[in-house]
């Protein structure tokens, strides 16, 4: 039996997580200091890992200090001392509070992002914690805050867990600056500007980054004001109208400049970065990741996280799906960014060679599976866009959806040596298989994507988001009808009969989301009985910040009609919806019935259990 990659490659291929490897490398003083509420994983799919490795590439000192203990009297935060440059914060791979809560508020009791799972080991609203700490300890040195959680909360936000609107993550933290979205050009700008002699202070023209200060900026032409927070706390229709402000920013090629003033300064949001380009997306993907947690962990049991994508590759950045609850958008943009077949190719190579390689690639993906290598057929067009989805309500005629790279991607990685099969994790939009009259598009390669996903590339169970069965729900979640599931289902099926395999589709599904009402959730209940599911993939909606969905819920009103919108928002009413998707359990039975008496809807009664 082979011996674990940590056997064979000596701690010096990580980067430092302890003095003494600092000192081993014959550092008195790193460059720069990266604070992660994540264990470390020095794999592309972590984002301290990445930001540590490209600051790494261009000669700087970099150590990480992950997880530190934020209860005790702080030794952690001093074992390094003070950096050079300065300090980077993320609270993690996760915004710390939906890593902590449930959607019912609970207290969850395990932390994928920690060995053995073990909850506890980073703080609630972990940037803002982590930075007041620093600020304290080390007054004078920058602070960087960069990762979802600081993207997220970048401006005036609702944070559920609270129950209150917040003002920027800048504010509450005291931080210099924020690094937005995918962050890696504007985090070496700032790296080679402090390198070269300059101060916080003339930071100010970084695009991707955010600052806060005390004097009026200066307006331009793609300037936009947007209410201030203490307007936000008074009126939430303001709220409403600056959400809408940021989501069509945050979807264009290139954003506009953001200013909002907060008690006695502003919030400045620079415009963004042009997306990634493939040769840019490759350098990073060949930077010398070990692909495996720190050796520290070894004792302390696997990570889960880790565990999940450990032999996947991720293929491209950003979609453009545009789902109100989802917050891809807001981070990694709507423009497809997709590596070249060489770089993934490359990657799979490296992972045949991994000890604990069985032969299975978990996934070919990224925040949607089946987006590769997709953009806009005249990128001109794509410039002026405000649209947040490129798929809703409809496929824009100016998107490319052919499936043949991504079809070749596959065929020329399953010829890989060492290769057994290669699995499909990631979510597939499969509205993007079909035409407009609900065929597989042939054009496209849908039809043929379809069968070869289906033929070889499900590891027994394929899942999928079709999220609720009605179509006023779906509206509002920006997604596709319900009839297009059900005639990928019956593809499904018939694929899998061809193919002699018995394979299972698995849909996913949400309740309590805004403009779901119980009813709705009754017929989800029935539709999908009808389908022959017992649910199991099922969660109640969680607002998150600086989503559509979150702003409908926190607002009561859609931001781009300014019209009311329902929505369930006491614990009992949220109860309630969820009790549906469990329409077969004893227990839920008599409730079931004698609500939906009370809406006289007794015909759902007889769908569900078989009443003539």
């Amino acid at each position: 039996m082979k011996g674990s990659n940590q056997q064979i490659l000596h701690k010096s291929n990580w980067l430092p997580i302890t003095k003494q490897e600092m000192n081993e490398r014959g550092w008195d003083q790193p460059d720069v200091i990266l604070v992660s509420g994540d264990a470390y994983v020095d794999h592309p799919g972590f984002g301290t890992a990445v930001i540590g490795r490209v600051l790494e590439n261009i000669g700087l000192k970099v150590v990480i200090l992950p997880q530190p203990n934020w209860r005790d009297d702080l030794r952690d935060f001093k074992k390094f001392g003070q950096p050079r440059l300065f300090f980077g914060i993320s609270a993690g791979c996760m915004d710390s509070m939906v890593n902590h809560y449930t959607a019912a508020r609970r207290l969850r009791s395990d932390d994928a992002y920690t060995p053995g799972g073990i909850a506890g080991f980073r703080p609630d609203y972990a940037s803002v914690v982590y930075s007041l700490i620093l600020k304290k300890l080390y007054p004078d040195t920058p602070v960087i805050l960069g990762g979802i959680e600081a993207s997220l909360r970048r401006l005036t936000h609702y944070d559920y867990w609270s129950d209150k609107l917040k003002p920027s993550i800048l504010v509450e933290s005291n931080a210099n600056l924020l690094v937005y979205g995918m962050g890696e050009k504007s985090i070496i700008s700032i790296a080679e500007r402090l390198r070269n002699g300059e101060t916080m202070d003339t930071l100010t023209d970084i695009p991707q980054t955010a600052f806060f200060k005390k004097e009026k900026p200066k307006f331009t032409e793609e300037t936009h004001l947007l209410h201030s927070h203490e307007e936000c706390l008074k009126n939430k229709r303001k709220q409403a109208e600056n959400f809408r402000v940021f989501e069509e920013e945050s979807n264009r090629w290139i954003s506009g400049k953001l200013i909002q003033q907060t008690g006695n300064g502003w919030v400045v949001i620079n415009q963004s970065h042009q997306p990634s380009t493939s040769e840019e997306l490759d350098a990073i993907y060949a930077l010398p990741f070990t692909r495996l947690p720190h050796p520290k962990y070894r004792n302390r049991g696997p990570i889960p996280a880790y565990e999940m994508i450990r032999h996947s590759i991720t293929l491209h950045r950003g979609c453009f799906g545009g789902c109100s609850f989802c917050t891809i958008s807001a981070h990694q943009g709507k423009f497809v960014s997709s590596r070249s077949e060489a770089s993934v190719l490359n990657e799979i190579q490296k992972v045949t060679e991994m000890p604990d390689f069985k032969g299975y690639i978990s996934d070919l993906g990224g925040p949607s599976a089946n987006m590769y290598k997709m953009q806009g057929i005249k990128i001109d067009a794509c410039n002026k866009c405000k649209r947040p989805s490129c798929i809703f309500p409809n496929i824009c005629p100016n998107l490319n959806t052919n499936h043949k790279a991504l079809i070749n991607l596959y065929r020329d990685a399953a010829n890989i040596n060492g290769i057994k099969k290669i699995f499909i994790g990631s979510g597939v939009r499969y509205d993007l298989l079909f035409d407009k009259n609900n065929k597989l598009n042939r054009q496209n390669y849908g039809h043929e994507y379809a069968q070869q996903l289906i033929s070889s590339h499900v590891s027994g169970r394929l899942k999928v988001a079709p999220e609720h069965t009605s179509d006023t729900v779906l509206q509002h979640m920006r997604k596709p009808s319900f009839q297009l599931f059900r005639a990928f289902k019956k593809i499904f099926e018939e694929e899998n009969q061809k193919a002699g395999l018995r394979q299972q589709l698995i849909p996913y599904f949400i309740s309590s989301h805004p403009g779901c009402k119980a009813e709705f959730m009754a017929e989800l209940a029935a539709d999908t009985k009808d389908l022959g599911y017992k649910l199991e993939q099922v969660q109640d909606f969680t607002p998150t910040p600086m989503t559509l969905s979150t702003e409908i819920y926190y607002t009561g009103i859609d931001p781009y009609t300014l019209q009311p919108v329902f929505t369930a928002r006491t614990p009992e009413e949220k109860k309630a919806q969820n009790r549906y998707f469990f329409w077969y359990k004893p227990e839920n039975i008599p409730w079931i019935k004698s609500n939906l008496a009370k809406e006289k809807r007794m015909d759902i009664v007889n769908r569900l259990y078989n009443r003539k």
